[in-house]
């Protein structure tokens, strides 16, 4: 491994730990003024965004990338908007920094508080979507927290000009510019010298594919937010309105299939077989889906192709869906914690009681009751944005806002009490 490339890495460390030690005390009105002129900047630079990107894209294509991960490169007008926007949203949101979370008084006079605080360093590795790069340098400015930010190879050029608009932020609010860093090469290496960077980097935030993700998982030194993959479930029961269904069922699926809140398996109810699961099956094949099949789903549209047991447990991120009928809720909860991967997953119905136990007996970090998956999204949370989202169970579950990049202490205030012998 090149002495050259640790040494990079060392310094965006120890530049980082120092600049976090001042974002920790930054006023939120500071943090706030960076965001609006990052945003600014963005809309600013937006042709010279769009330029990087198509390097990018072209790139992407001569490489082979799939459809799925062209579309999560892929920035336009609108796109590098939302992302202006988003910032501003982050800038409008309360500062988590110095929420007090609970407080009690001792006998001894003793006066406690929980505080919420600052992470710390935060290292992002991400392929392929640019706008993280936006997402994630405000959602940790204003969390009070230093970013290193690894984006993909893929994404080099899209990612570089994005960050100059942040940097236009930071200078313009006078925020030293080692708060958001990113690591200047795509060198693979990069990732595991970052992976063993514990005495800088607090917390480390994997997305992208499940390669990715399982290295993170395997190699790191570092503690984790991070999910491996979305394989989101939407279950119809027999109560549930055949026009909600159709149109929740057809979003959750197809509104955009490379994202990780898209439905990838349709169960449906045994009772609703008849009523409801040949016009679900029509309408994602008429919709151009792939639909893979137990034998119901083959019998109710000769189109569908059998499913295997490998079809239950795939992420697909395309339009390829798996369909499965299940004997009622619990049999739906049972199929999707042996199947799915804690992310999200939707009941589709009127009958309170069986949603009620879908919603408890699911696993996922995400339980929707009568709405499609896609809003798997820190934005549609109203968190503004989000850093990913975590299917852990530890501290974050679930998209990763302002609030969950926060940990925190404990401040004792005293008049001279001391502990008896």
């Amino acid at each position: 491994m090149s002495t050259d490339l640790n040494r990079t890495m060392i310094e965006l460390g120890v530049k980082a730990r120092e600049a976090s030690c001042a974002l920790a005390q930054l006023e939120t009105d500071v943090k706030n003024r960076a965001l609006r002129f990052a945003a600014q900047g963005l809309r600013d630079r937006a042709a010279a965004i769009k330029e990087a990107n198509a390097l990018d894209m072209a790139a992407g294509r001569d490489k082979g990338l799939d459809k799925a991960m062209l579309d999560r490169l892929m920035l336009d007008d609108k796109r590098i908007e939302a992302m202006a926007a988003g910032l501003e949203d982050i800038a409008r949101l309360p500062d988590p920094v110095g929420r007090v979370l609970d407080a009690w008084d001792r006998p001894n006079g003793l006066h406690i508080e929980r505080v919420a605080v600052p992470l710390g360093v935060i290292g992002i590795i991400y392929e392929s979507r640019p706008n993280v790069t936006a997402d994630a340098s405000a959602l940790c400015l204003k969390s009070g927290n230093a970013a290193i930010l690894r984006g993909g190879s893929e994404s080099f050029h899209s990612t570089s000009a994005i960050l100059d608009a942040i940097h236009d932020g930071l200078d313009q609010a006078g925020i030293d510019r080692a708060a958001i860093q990113m690591v200047p090469t795509p060198d693979r290496a990069a990732v595991g010298i970052m992976l063993t960077m514990h005495d800088y980097i607090d917390v480390l935030v994997p997305r992208g594919g499940k390669s990715l993700i399982r290295r993170v998982r395997e190699e790191s030194r570092i503690p984790l937010f991070q999910h491996l993959d979305g394989n989101c479930h939407t279950y119809v029961e027999a109560s549930a309105p055949l026009d909600m269904a159709r149109k929740v069922v057809l979003n959750a699926k197809m509104r955009r299939t490379g994202i990780c809140g898209a439905t990838e398996t349709l169960l449906v109810d045994r009772a609703a077989v008849a009523t409801h699961l040949p016009v679900l099956v029509k309408d994602l094949l008429d919709a151009g889906c792939a639909v893979r099949g137990d034998e119901s789903a083959l019998a109710a549209d000769i189109r569908a192709t059998p499913a295997s047991e490998e079809d239950w447990r795939t992420e697909y991120l395309d339009a390829i869906i798996a369909v499965k009928v299940v004997d009622g809720v619990d049999d739906a909860i049972r199929h999707i914690n042996a199947h799915g991967s804690s992310h999200t997953e939707a009941i589709l119905t009127e009958d309170r009681q069986s949603a009620e136990k879908f919603l408890r007996g699911c696993h996922s970090a995400i339980c929707l009751w009568n709405a499609s998956t896609q809003f798997a999204d820190g934005g549609e949370f109203g968190m503004g944005a989000e850093i990913g989202i975590s299917t852990g169970k530890l501290h974050a579950r679930g998209p990763v806002g302002l609030d969950q990049l926060c940990t925190m202490k404990y401040v004792v205030y005293g008049h001279g009490q001391v502990r008896p012998g």
